[in-house]
């Protein structure tokens, strides 16, 4: 959370998969919405602001296993956000999860007033699958596993971002590939 919040206050580019994108939700809770005790219920069971909680659907379940949000999903896209131009402009996208915790539905209305925003979500559920914060370079989250889909010719629109935000912050003056180029582009929020 330390080093989320470093990456976040000093615009350095931030992407978080996973249980990165809780603990991104988890520090920005804490930090900018003012929730000092603000956690996750997998790590604290009774913490008194739960931004990150057991998806409705497993806390009927009582064993543990094989119960996840597990294979392939569709995640809407927000339009005109950073995860939207760098898919592609399209209207969903489908990747891979492995997770039973959530953005608990309580808190998304008091996050994105802060400014944190949801650009991916699950199809017709209050379920958020990706975030972004505008006025930052690159700072992203994912509950996705994007690992599971890139490939060493095809690489993961999130990870092609990263990387072309990380050499943008570095090296301005760099030639990039073709790849990371229109990702610069993409994620050149003055032009």
């Amino acid at each position: 959370i330390a080093c989320i919040r470093y990456a976040r206050e000093n615009n350095l580019p931030y992407l978080g998969l996973c249980f990165g994108f809780q603990m991104a939700v988890i520090e920005f809770a804490r930090n900018v919405c003012g929730l000092a005790e603000a956690n996750s219920v997998e790590i604290e069971p009774d913490c008194p602001e739960p931004v990150i909680d057991i998806l409705p659907e497993q806390k009927k379940i009582e064993g543990l296993g094989g119960n996840m949000r597990l294979g392939g999903r569709d995640i809407e896209l927000k339009p005109r956000t950073l995860a939207w131009k760098l898919f592609g402009k399209t209207d969903s996208v489908r990747m891979r999860f492995r997770h039973r915790y959530e953005v608990d539905p309580r808190y998304i209305e008091s996050l994105e007033k802060a400014g944190l925003v949801f650009s991916g979500k699950a199809p017709n559920q209050p379920i958020m699958q990706i975030l972004e914060i505008p006025s930052h370079s690159f700072f992203m989250g994912t509950q996705a596993h994007p690992c599971l889909t890139s490939r060493p010719l095809k690489p993961q629109p999130m990870f092609v971002g990263l990387v072309s935000a990380a050499m943008q912050k570095h090296y301005p003056q760099q030639k990039l590939p073709d790849c990371l180029k229109a990702a610069r582009k993409v994620c050149n929020r003055n032009g």
